[in-house]
This record gives structure tokens, C-alpha cells and sequence, in this order.
């Protein structure tokens, strides 16, 4: 057994380098790290289907809790290219409150000329009074060098409610008033007073299959934008499982030379053997 054993190890050294060069030439190992990236995608799409903020009694978890995530990739040769992204979420429940913070940063080059630069910070906080009623506060910061708007920021709060919270129907919504601020590509920016409302609504018709639909409504003088995400999520079993989304943006007044309507048709399929 001693001398099976390193017979396997020789063999496992002695094939290392030249494996490795044929993953790298044939682009074995980059079709890997797609086949990784669509796991996770499908996997997001379906937990955000399954979020647990959709049910409970609120209650909060004491702490801090956190994750962050950095990639950086480049080329050198016949085209020049370098892309970094960052994302991070931390969390921090005392007492009744509940605080979230988050931040995610993409900026890519392509031959010396900048073509994607954006940034994004979130805030928001909860305090929860009863079992169906709590108050919160958000605050959200969005850059985008190449977007529609160079600055989108939103400061506001307000009072929720879950209306239903059994685990098969789960329903909140919330709304309150805030502040917008919107800087275009030419530079000219407003303040404006602005209102947000939102809806959560999770239906489970079986055991295996629920639906959710999401809506979230921003309005203020500028325009009024309204995302609406619904989704049916379907799972067999531990090892198969499907979400089917469909996804609406809308906006009243969007910049010269850009659609008012966005619509994305999402399809995730997670199969385990």
C-alpha cells in the first residue's frame, strides 16, 4: 500500500505542470470558471426568491456579520485590457435595530480608454416595534461614468408592515418620503423632494413551487422609476431546481436616446448529482 501511495503522488507531480498547460491552452480551466460563475448566478437568482427577510417574527441578529469579494483581471498583447470589481455587505443587529451597509465598484480599460466606471453604496436600517410593524431608514449612492446619470443618490424612511407572515403567504410593504439628488452626463444636477414605496410578496402553492413578485416605485420631479421583479421558483428536490423571472424597468421621463422600458426574461436551472 506504501508503495501505491507514492506511486500515486510521483505521478500526481509528474503530471501537474503539463495538465495544467493544456487546461490553460485548450481553455479547459476558462470554461471552468464560467461554468462556476453560472452556478453562482442561478444559485442568487434562486435564493433572492427564498430571501428569509420575507418571513419571521423580525427577529434581529445580534453582532456583526460580513463578506467582501475582489476580482481583478488583465491582457497584455494584441488588445490591452484590465478589469477590477469589488462588492462587500457587512451587517450589525443591537437590540431591536438592524443596520446593513454595502458597496460594489467596477472599473474597466480597454486599450487606454476607460469604458466602464461605476461605483454604488447602500444603507439601511430597521427598528422593529411589533411582529408586523417596524420603521426604516435607506440611503443609496450610485456613479456611472457611461449611465444615463452620472450621480443618483436617495436619502429617505419610513414605516413598514407585514400584512401576511405564514409560510405560505408572506406579504410586506413600506413607504416613506426622502430626498433625491440627480446629476446628468452635461453636469447639470437637482435636489429634489422625493417618495419611495415598496412590496414584498412571497406565495408558496405547494411544497415545491412558490411564486414572489418584488416592486419598488421611486418618484420625484425628475421622473418616477418602477421595477417590478416576479418570479416562480420550482424545486423538486435537494438536487433540482428552477427559477423563471421576469423583470420590468420602467421610467417616465428617460434621457434623449435611451428606451423607457427595460424588460429581462431570467431562466435559472440548478441540477446536483
Amino acid at each position: 500500500m506504501k508503495k501505491i501511495a507514492s506511486l500515486a503522488v510521483v505521478l500526481a507531480m509528474t503530471t501537474a505542470l503539463p495538465a495544467f498547460a493544456q487546461t490553460t491552452v485548450t481553455g479547459i480551466r476558462d470554461l471552468d470558471d464560467r461554468i462556476d460563475d453560472i452556478n453562482r448566478d442561478a444559485q442568487r437568482g434562486l435564493s433572492r426568491g427564498e430571501d428569509a427577510e420575507r418571513f419571521g417574527e423580525n427577529d434581529v441578529v445580534q453582532g456583526f456579520r460580513g463578506s467582501a469579494a475582489v476580482t481583478f483581471s488583465g491582457t497584455d498583447g494584441n488588445t490591452e485590457t484590465s478589469d477590477l470589481s469589488f462588492a462587500g455587505r457587512i451587517t450589525y443587529g443591537a437590540g431591536s435595530w438592524n443596520h446593513l451597509f454595502g458597496f460594489a465598484g467596477e472599473y474597466g480599460e480597454s486599450d487606454g480608454d476607460t469604458d466602464d466606471e461605476e461605483a454604488f453604496l447602500i444603507y439601511e436600517g430597521s427598528r422593529y416595534f411589533t411582529p408586523q410593524l417596524y420603521a426604516f431608514g435607506t440611503g443609496r449612492f450610485e456613479y456611472d461614468s457611461f449611465g444615463s446619470n452620472r450621480q443618483d443618490a436617495f436619502l429617505g424612511g419610513g414605516l413598514g408592515y407585514r400584512i401576511f407572515n405564514t409560510s405560505e403567504v408572506a406579504w410586506r410593504v413600506q413607504a416613506g418620503p426622502g430626498l433625491r439628488y440627480v446629476r446628468d452626463q452635461e453636469g447639470e444636477s437637482d435636489t429634489e423632494a422625493a417618495g419611495i414605496a415598496s412590496s414584498r410578496l412571497y406565495y408558496g402553492l405547494t411544497d415545491t413551487v412558490a411564486l414572489t413578485n418584488d416592486t419598488d416605485i421611486l418618484s420625484s420631479d425628475t421622473d418616477t422609476a418602477v421595477v417590478n421583479d416576479f418570479g416562480v421558483n420550482f424545486r423538486v428536490n435537494d438536487t433540482l431546481s428552477t427559477r423563471i423571472s421576469y423583470r420590468t424597468d420602467y421610467t417616465t421621463d428617460p434621457e434623449p436616446g435611451f428606451e423607457s422600458t427595460d424588460n429581462t426574461l431570467g431562466v435559472s436551472l440548478v441540477v446536483g448529482f
